[in-house]
């Protein structure tokens, strides 16, 4: 029996080398070729390779492919042997080789002279997409990167994977890809492919449903999956048609009649199901973002006191051709709280400093995040236990939470410290900044060589790159390389610049008013060091953080205005005393109407010319957040038969001011274009001498003309912003706002000046009558000017002025971010807003309000700035109506605070 085995099993070889190895006569063989039955297969002969040759090949050289088989001249092989099986499978093993044969043209001695028969598999010439737009064809050519390579089911098979993949990702679960491979005469050897893609319908998730949450309702459950939601809907009233039209309307009405009420769970759950608004967020399922959802469900739970919660099952199964429904059945377990919390490994601080700055007591929730954050980093709060340890230097800080012990729903827990040696600052540098000088870059960093490691600094130090505006704030990295050893740690902030600069254009014909439009450039980056540096030149000379800003806009022949100012952050480059300079000239023109195409000034004009200079500085106290501003400003204001329409008694003259301004401000928000967190408070005073005041020439009697030559005034400006993020999202932001302004007198002798009062009332943009002499305050849903004393005479001889001197306004605004992108940062937004302006102090009412409601869009554009639009509905009349205001929409351009 072993015999006939073995004899078998030679057999079976033999014919395996036969089938390897062919010898004897061939189409390659000289013709005194070695007959096969020369050779002995039951006996292998050693033979000397005297000759390797390679045919069949198209596009591969034939040295390569012989050294891919191991094959060399003069090796000593065995034949049959393990040499020749061992060259075919490298062979076959490359994935570039169709067909492959080993041949024996020649034995001479114990000389051998082999031939490889190849066949080349062919490449992919090109690939062609059908059933797609184009933007997706650019996409897909990335993900499906083929061309070239050798035509393998392997490398078809991941393509495919890859489409299917990528519109997975988008929602279409139910893609299908189909292959096609044409052969390509215009390259040899070479195949065309084509992949016919239906991406069939968009697949919605109809409803996700939770089994097994007692404690925690599904309403709540739902909210932590950020990336997969039910699509938006409203049924409820569908639902209930459709339940009359199942049925005859007898029997419907015998049920609504008999059937009992339904609990307040019921009523709860129909109106969950059937009315979903979440029309922000997309519906698609993404199995990874499915799975990173889940895992939010169970850190929600664990934040809770849930400790031991787990999804023990869930199934996504189809509702319909292009809806899903997604299970998920939940262990919750018990909740569990705080007892001991003891501190180890603790020698700087005692263990009641760090108990007291990781602010959780005993019996609180068990809670893993605020764990985390508290003992880690809360960005919100900035002073967790890590804070007080890293903030002195101690870089290698690290703090374990450790649970010891758990009795029943009681948890003690160890924090485990270890202190590590206090780090110093050996360097700090930058990279990334190609266009801003170094030293625009390193006067804005905090934390700095020879310092103690401070994460306080470094933190601030990223919120001032991010305000510049020149970087993008998502990219700032700081990269920290500590040396344990020498106990330093060196710095270096990754930037990446963005455009900065802005360019306003609008413009359109205003029919008979002529040309409408604005032209306006802002040169965030500017440097006037770099003029004569035509390297500099990007378009203008750059890099030294200097601002400069030309504008021009017209109104037709009505309204023109030309402005200039150039700002310097650092003044003499030590300190952050921004010094800056403007100037501005203002026309308002009456058409005459009799010639239409001819600017006259005979029919009436106001002029401004203003120059003003200003100093600003950083302080420290209250803290470094805090900033003084103080300017002089001079105007010359000319009136030709129009001062009438502000309420003065003679229509021609001219009015001047010295206005000296002071502003306090306070700003920490964290992002200028996109706040998430912080506020922004600002007070300014505005004062002028009391000319009229101190000449006793002038009384209450004296003519306008008189008491006007010089204005005297005092204006007090107040505005506030906080911004704080809810929803546990960085996306989802909330806005308060408040916006208080007062003008005064110094006495009874000329009272409130008619000019440099407050209008109100629409988006705060007013470009057309009486938008100089005067404080523009938008409020949305409202007319432009809707909101303003003396709205009703304009125009006309009038003892009333046209304006207000008080006015108060209230908002709060909902924003959801869509795209972060630096080159088009765009949110959404919901408003609320009530104002109102009063033209005498003995009017003033805080508690009569214009209230209006609304959303909008914003979007921020380096070359453009920040251009929006709003839809508001005023509630409120305005003054001389007696309807709401009703809906209004808005456009607005850059950021509107007042």
């Amino acid at each position: 029996m072993k015999r006939g085995l073995f004899i078998l099993c030679c057999l079976i070889w033999s014919l395996s080398a036969v089938a390897q190895i062919r010898l004897g006569q061939s189409r390659y063989a000289s013709p005194r070729a070695v007959n096969i039955l020369e050779l002995n297969y039951s006996k292998p002969q050693k033979f000397r390779i005297a000759e390797i040759k390679a045919v069949g090949l198209a596009t591969l050289d034939e040295v390569a492919i012989i050294s891919l088989s191991g094959l060399k001249v003069d090796d000593r092989i065995d034949v049959p042997g393990d040499a020749i099986s061992n060259a075919l499978k490298k062979l076959w093993g490359q994935g570039i080789i169709g067909d492959v044969k080993i041949l024996v043209t020649k034995i001479e001695g114990d000389d051998i002279y082999l031939l490889l028969d190849l066949t080349e598999r062919p490449r992919f010439s090109r690939v062609e997409f059908n059933g797609i737009n184009k933007t997706q064809e650019g996409e897909l050519r990335d993900k499906v990167n083929i061309r070239g390579r050798v035509v393998r089911d392997d490398v078809l098979n991941t393509a495919k994977r890859n489409i299917e993949k990528y519109y997975m990702d988008k929602g279409f679960l139910n893609t299908d890809v189909k292959i096609f491979q044409d052969r390509d005469t215009t390259l040899p050897n070479s195949v065309k492919l084509r992949f016919d893609i239906n991406t069939n319908s968009k697949v919605k998730i109809n409803e996700i449903q939770f089994y097994g949450n007692e404690e925690i309702a599904d309403r709540a459950l739902k909210g932590k999956m950020k990336k997969t939601k039910e699509y938006a809907r409203v049924s409820i009233f569908k639902d209930a048609y459709s339940r009359l039209t199942d049925a005859n309307l007898e029997s419907a009405t015998n049920s609504l009649r008999y059937t009992e009420p339904a609990s307040k769970e019921d009523f709860t759950s129909y109106i969950h199901k059937n009315f979903k608004l979440n029309f922000l967020n997309g519906s698609k399922y993404i199995p990874k973002e499915y799975r990173n959802d889940k895992d939010n469900v169970i850190n929600f739970y664990n934040s809770k006191g849930y400790r031991d919660a787990k999804i023990i099952a869930d199934s996504v199964y189809n509702f319909s051709s292009d809806k899903i429904n997604i299970d998920l059945n939940v262990e919750e377990g018990r909740k569990y709280f705080y007892r001991n919390i003891t501190f180890t490994g603790n020698y700087i601080h005692p263990s009641s400093v760090l108990l007291a700055k990781l602010g959780i007591q005993k019996g609180d929730v068990y809670d893993k995040e605020k764990l985390q954050k508290r003992l880690n980093y809360d960005p919100q709060k900035g002073d967790d236990v890590s804070s007080l340890y890293q903030d002195d230097g101690y870089l290698f800080f690290n703090i374990d939470p450790v649970e010891i012990n758990v009795v029943g729903d009681s948890i003690d827990m160890e924090m485990r410290i270890f202190e590590g040696p206090q780090v110093t600052v050996n360097s700090v540098n930058i990279k990334g900044n190609e266009r801003t000088s170094d030293h625009v870059v390193m006067r804005e960093i905090r934390i700095l060589p020879g310092q103690k490691f401070n994460r306080s600094l470094l933190v601030r130090t990223i919120r001032e790159l991010s305000t510049l505006g020149y970087f993008d704030p998502e990219k700032i990295n700081p990269d920290l390389r500590p040396n344990f050893e020498n106990a330093t740690v060196d710095i270096t902030f990754e930037l990446e610049e963005r455009p900065n600069d802005q360019i306003e254009l609008s413009g359109g014909w205003g029919g008979f008013y002529g040309f409408v439009g604005t032209v306006g450039l802002s040169f965030n980056n500017f440097s006037i060091r770099n003029i004569g540096n035509f390297d500099k030149w990007d378009p203008l000379p750059v890099g030294d953080g200097q601002k400069l800003s030309l504008r021009v806009q017209a109104n037709g022949r009505t309204f023109q205005n030309y402005s200039i100012s150039l700002t310097e952050p650092w003044f003499g480059g030590k300190k952050p005393n921004a010094l800056s300079f403007s100037l501005n000239h203002s026309v308002q023109r009456q058409v005459d109407f009799r010639n239409p195409g001819v600017i006259n000034d005979d029919a009436g004009f106001f002029k401004i010319t203003g120059v003003t200079v200003g100093l600003a500085k950083r302080v420290t106290w209250p803290d470094d957040y805090f900033s003084i501003s103080n300017s002089l400003q001079f105007q010359n204001y000319e009136f030709n038969q129009f001062g009438t329409s502000f309420g003065l008694s003679y229509p021609t003259g001219t009015s001047k001011s010295i206005t000296f301004n002071t502003t306090v401000a306070r700003n920490n928000v964290d992002n200028n274009i996109y706040p998430r967190l912080g506020s922004n408070i600002i007070l300014g005073i505005n004062i002028t001498p009391p000319y009229a005041t101190l000449n006793d020439n002038i009384t209450s009697e004296s003519p306008d003309r008189e008491k006007y030559a010089w204005l005297e005034y005092h204006k007090w400006m107040f505005d506030a912003s906080f911004y704080t993020p809810i929803f546990g999202s960085s996306k989802w932001v909330a806005s308060a706002r408040a916006h208080m302004g007062f003008l005064g007198s110094y006495g009874n002798k000329i009272g409130i000046i008619p000019l440099e009062r407050f209008v109100m009332g629409g988006d705060g943009m007013t470009f057309n009558n009486f938008a100089l002499g005067q404080e523009i305050i938008g409020l949305r849903g409202y007319e432009n000017q809707s909101i303003t004393p003396g709205r009703d005479t304009r125009g006309t001889i009038n003892p009333d002025p046209y304006g207000g001197v008080v006015y108060n306004k209230y908002v709060m605004e909902i924003r959801f971010l869509v795209s972060p992108n630096p080159s088009a940062t765009i949110f959404l937004l919901g408003f609320a807003e009530a104002g109102n302006n009063w033209g005498d102090y003995k009017d003033f009412n805080p508690y009569d309000l214009k209230k209006s409601a609304g959303f909008g869009a914003r979007i921020f554009m380096p070359a453009f700035g920040l251009l929006g639009v709003d839809w508001g509905y005023g509630f409120d009349p305005i003054p001389g109506e007696r309807t709401a205001s009703g809906p209004q929409f808005h456009f607005t351009i850059g950021q509107q605070f007042r």
